[in-house]
């Protein structure tokens, strides 16, 4: 559990602020001067969409905190499903988004008082969920988007970057077909497969916590596919209201900025950008996120130096935030485990 915990130290927590503020920094000094700042008009119109961006973002929180409660049947407070979604977004924060909270929320889930066997059962069945909503709006997106719009102008989405995508979603649409099939009809099934792939020479090494897992998807299919269609479609539903508001606190951040834009196009590319930062080494996908809203938005703003201030706004909403909050309630939080 120590090796779990080295996330709140302090260098952990620097890391991804270095490196996120060193690109801001770099995008200012080279694109940045007066006329940037003389095309932006502070008016009533951006302070209530940057105030709607920030309301959008408690609504992403109040959305994951209403699945904590729907998942524990309400065994949970709102304070106690308040700091495990705090704790996992800080999770996320500090450690590469393939990595993300989830790694730690069997923990979180259990220092609440929940014992360890649910604890995994709810963290598997989030992780389900969360890759449901994002396979089936890729799918709906793709079928109303033409490509060359999803993916914009932009050199920087090069053939290389869609391929990444396009092969990237494809793991997750099979990642959760598998998760479907284990929660659902025949974990025994996914066990077998898991036991095979991990008895390879390179990956035996890992077939302990495979082990784990899978009993885990064992106890998670007895508990959880004996639900209701009711409690799952509650339960989607906080999903994708959750995810729907973190995607659109940039359209609301480009309401504040500029006119321009299909925001239907916006919404859509916060899916390819969040591949994108998916699979960053950095943590939370520090600087390549930065970097990559500024080359993918920057078509949206007449002086493409607005981009990097929205991008900076739109980090400091979606990121930082959780940053700041985590070490406010980490200190409490840890009083716990002693």
């Amino acid at each position: 559990m120590g090796s779990d915990l080295k996330v709140f130290k302090t260098g952990y927590i620097l890391i991804p602020v270095i490196i996120g503020l060193s690109v801001v920094g770099w995008l200012f000094y080279n694109e940045m001067n007066a006329s940037v700042f003389s095309s932006i008009t502070v008016s009533g119109r951006m302070i209530f969409f940057i105030f709607l961006a920030c309301v959008l973002m408690l609504g992403r929180d109040w959305g994951l905190m209403w699945r904590y409660r729907l998942m524990t049947e309400k065994e949970l407070t709102w304070r106690q499903v308040f700091n495990v979604n705090i704790l996992c977004e800080f999770t996320s924060a500090v450690t590469p988004l393939a990595v993300g909270g989830s790694s730690l929320v069997v923990l979180f889930l259990n220092k609440e008082g929940l014992n360890a066997g649910r604890s995994a059962a709810i963290m598997i069945s989030c992780l389900f969920l969360d890759e449901l909503f994002f396979v089936l709006a890729c799918v709906l997106f793709f079928c109303i988007i033409p490509l060359q719009d999803l993916f914009g102008h932009s050199t920087a989405l090069s053939t290389g970057v869609q391929a990444l995508f396009f092969l990237v979603n494809g793991l997750i649409a099979f990642w959760t077909f598998l998760l479907f099939i284990a929660l659902f009809k025949r974990p025994d099934w996914v066990k077998k497969l898991f036991f095979g792939i991990f008895s390879l020479r390179l990956l035996r090494s890992r077939r302990k916590k495979i082990t784990q897992f899978t009993n885990s998807l064992e106890n998670c299919s007895h508990e959880f596919s004996r639900k209701p269609f009711s409690f799952w479609f509650k339960s989607f539903f906080a999903t994708a209201f959750s995810w729907s508001c973190r995607y659109l606190v940039v359209n609301a951040l480009l309401m504040a900025f500029t006119p321009l834009g299909n925001h239907l196009i916006a919404f859509a590319r916060q899916l390819i950008l969040w591949i994108i930062m998916a699979v960053s080494p950095t943590p939370g996908g520090s600087g390549l996120g930065e970097f990559m809203f500024k080359e993918y938005y920057s078509e949206f703003f007449a002086v493409s130096g607005v981009a990097i201030i929205a991008a900076f706004l739109w980090r400091i909403i979606t990121y930082y935030f959780y940053l700041i909050a985590g070490v406010c309630i980490i200190p409490q939080w840890i009083k716990k485990l002693r």
